[in-house]
């Protein structure tokens, strides 16, 4: 039963669907996300993500479905009547204004009185730490910067709702890592919900609450960035979401046999789809457990031959070859003092029945 006194649901996006021509670009898509939280829309170019984001903002209208801000039905507002509000990719400022102008633009345009957008203007600067460069213009500040006058933009007229296109994509890697830390701890002070579209999973697992993997217009699975990473749902997802060895083999209760593999999988997780069904199994790479001797009492061993030894700084990635065309990937600790496999080497390669996770399709 449903509790009555239960506070709206920050975001419910009800069935959405959106064609270009003949086109699918968003199909039927549906999901909820309460106050405080943070959903990060994540796929590869073309998958639907910023699209899902414009239909919310106003930008694009949905041909079927609905959209709601805490409880209110927002699908037919225009982009200005709506409690949200969008930080683009290019962040869109205004080169002849300052920084104060810029981020008191949205409140002029409303007709706020001046000491009112005076005194929001400067409290959204203090709030991304912006206040002494109020008085610099765009071209005056770098990228990072930039973002944060975008972003004082965005949250100065007080969004039920912020929406966030690809926000570090300008950045450099080490801007970026940072950006991420401070936007999260924004976030969590004003308690307004965001969500932010990406393409970088490493993004979307620092940053999200949630995650919606998005596959050619579809939510392909939505959880938190732990659930899908330790249980994804399907090959597409176990593939996209972080690095995975994914073998085929047929279901046999809680065994998958894999004849290229020349063992039967042990797996604490039975196929929903029945014995005798092909089935996949992943394997995360850092689960993966190497040895020069056939280690004892594990749930899964299989020999094969080191092919590849790739430095990533605190871990290699070790590519083993199992059988002709089949290789699997494993991931070693480079931070603690131990032998490494050489080319060419015979390894033993082991993995807990927990660690076998079965893909249906």
């Amino acid at each position: 039963m449903t509790d009555a006194a239960a506070p709206p649901l920050a975001l419910s996006v009800v069935g959405l669907r959106k064609k270009f021509g003949d086109v699918t670009a968003v199909a039927d898509v549906s999901f909820d996300i309460g106050r405080g939280e943070r959903l990060a829309l994540l796929g590869e170019s073309g998958c639907g993500k910023t699209t899902l984001l414009r239909m919310i903002a106003g930008f694009e209208r949905p041909d079927t479905g609905r959209i709601l801000v805490e409880g209110s039905d927002i699908t037919d507002l225009p982009p200005y009547e709506r409690p949200v509000n969008m930080m683009f990719q290019s962040y869109a400022l205004f080169p002849h204004m300052t920084v104060a102008r810029n981020v008191g633009f949205g409140l002029v345009q409303e007709g706020v009185a001046r000491a009112e957008i005076e005194r929001r203007v400067e409290e959204a600067l203090e709030l991304v730490r912006m206040a002494e460069l109020a008085e610099r213009r765009p071209d005056q500040l770098s990228g990072g910067q930039r973002q944060r006058v975008a972003l004082a933009r965005a949250i100065v007229k007080r969004p039920k709702l912020l929406l966030l296109d690809e926000p570090m994509a300008a950045l450099d890697r080490k801007l970026r890592e940072r950006t991420r830390l401070e936007l999260v701890e924004l976030q969590r002070r004003l308690g307004i919900a965001f969500v932010i579209v990406t393409h970088d999973q490493d993004e979307a697992m620092s940053m999200a609450s949630k995650v919606a993997v998005m596959d050619r217009g579809t939510i392909a699975q939505l959880g938190t960035p732990t659930t899908i990473y330790e249980r994804p749902r399907s090959r597409f997802v176990a593939d996209f979401f972080g690095s995975a060895n994914i073998l085929e083999g047929e279901a046999a209760g809680r065994l998958v046999r894999c004849p290229a593999l020349g063992i039967d999988i042990k797996t604490d997780h039975a196929a929903d789809a029945g014995d005798g069904r092909r089935v996949g199994v992943a394997i995360r790479p850092e689960r993966i457990a190497l040895s020069t001797h056939r280690p004892e009492g594990a749930d899964n061993a299989a020999m094969g031959v080191v092919q590849a030894l790739s430095y990533l700084g605190d871990r290699s990635i070790c590519h083993v070859e199992m059988a002709p065309g089949l290789t699997l990937r494993a991931a070693i600790d480079t931070r603690h003092d131990q032998p490494r496999p050489g080319h060419g080497d015979n390894i033993w390669l082991a993995w807990a029945a927990r660690d076998a996770i079965v893909l249906g399709d």
